[in-house]
């Protein structure tokens, strides 16, 4: 995208944004550090629920070093009231952790001595500092000119055409700070957070893209899709009920008689017993050979048997007497 049609189009989205929400003016009398904490509740946040924010954390606990040692749900419970107070929570415990393990105070005051430049870059290196909290802290405690942008804020921007897909993943917007006067940088930064939190809340909204459309037309090829939902699996055939089984074991009256026996159920606590090998089929005998039909009896009288004469019987062996020695 050219330079002079980015500063056209944030120029446009400046004037427009005017007619719709109201700047607020932030306290440029706060320390850096609660700077930095206003910073971590504001992020896509309405400005009014963030300092409800700040001042339920004044309110609820005795000091910055209890709110340090609170856990994020204790903290997420006390910023109820922001969009994201998890998200909310987290900044603000792992920034007071950060600049107390690299301080052991809560004092980052000497860092205004500094030139802005190296003022930001060791403000980067805190975990739990953003890069939205860096801007804000430039803008309204070192005295610097950045405009603070939290990712609704990108988004809008990117819909509207002023930054590619590409530096909106970035979180950068060039030329943001030339087309955007010093004495502006407070005003813009209010308007265009107002929108990225109403743009983040629902993007969908008529008033959102009616408002977008109006600023620039072919917004609306940039607006992001709405999931298409999958259609509901059909659903499952019903089962059939069970047959009904008196106390002793027979069906009752009027029951379709059922096939077979009933299973007993398996032991509790016990493997089933394996199922039993099939038995084979028993071989089929061989067929037997048709017997021969007996002959038809002779005619006639049957002949009488002659009679047989008994057999001579055997005369018994002499026994010869043993010889006596000589």
């Amino acid at each position: 995208m050219a330079a002079m049609n980015r500063t056209a189009i944030l120029t446009k989205i400046h004037k427009a944004l005017k007619k719709h929400y109201t700047p607020t003016v932030p306290n440029l009398k706060l320390p850096l550090l609660e700077q930095l904490l206003l910073a971590c509740c504001l992020e896509d946040a309405p400005p009014a629920a963030a300092e409800k924010a700040m001042a339920a954390l004044d309110e609820q606990y005795f000091d910055l070093n209890e709110v340090r040692v609170s856990t994020v749900t204790e903290l997420s419970e006390t910023l109820s009231m922001l969009p994201e107070s998890a998200a909310a929570a987290s900044r603000v415990k792992r920034t007071l952790q950060s600049v107390f393990e690299a301080t052991y105070s809560f004092d980052l005051e000497s860092l205004k001595k500094q030139n802005i430049g190296a003022a930001q870059k060791r403000l980067a290196k805190f975990d739990g500092i953003s890069s939205f909290a860096v801007a804000y802290a430039t803008q309204t405690a070192l005295g610097g000119h950045s405009v603070p942008l939290a990712g609704g804020a990108l988004h809008a921007l990117y819909v509207l055409g002023a930054i590619s897909e590409k530096e909106r993943a970035a979180g950068v917007v060039p030329g943001l700070e030339r087309a955007i006067a010093k004495n502006k940088g407070h005003e813009f930064g209010s308007l265009i957070n107002q929108l990225g939190v109403e743009f983040g809340r629902n993007p969908f909204a008529p008033n959102i893209r009616k408002l977008l459309m109006s600023i620039v037309p072919d917004a609306k090829d940039r607006f992001p899709k709405r999931a298409v939902k999958a259609p509901p699996a059909p659903p499952a055939p019903p089962t059939p009920p069970p047959a009904p089984v008196a106390k002793d074991g027979k069906a009752p009256a009027g029951a379709a008689p059922t096939s077979g026996k009933k299973a007993p159920p398996p032991a509790v606590g016990k493997k089933p017993a394996p199922p039993a090998p099939a038995k084979p089929a028993p071989a089929k005998p061989a067929a037997a050979k048709p017997k021969p039909a007996p002959l038809p009896p002779k005619k006639g009288p049957i002949p009488a048997r002659k009679p047989t004469a008994p057999a001579a019987r055997k005369p018994a062996p002499t026994r010869v007497p043993p010889r006596k020695p000589r």
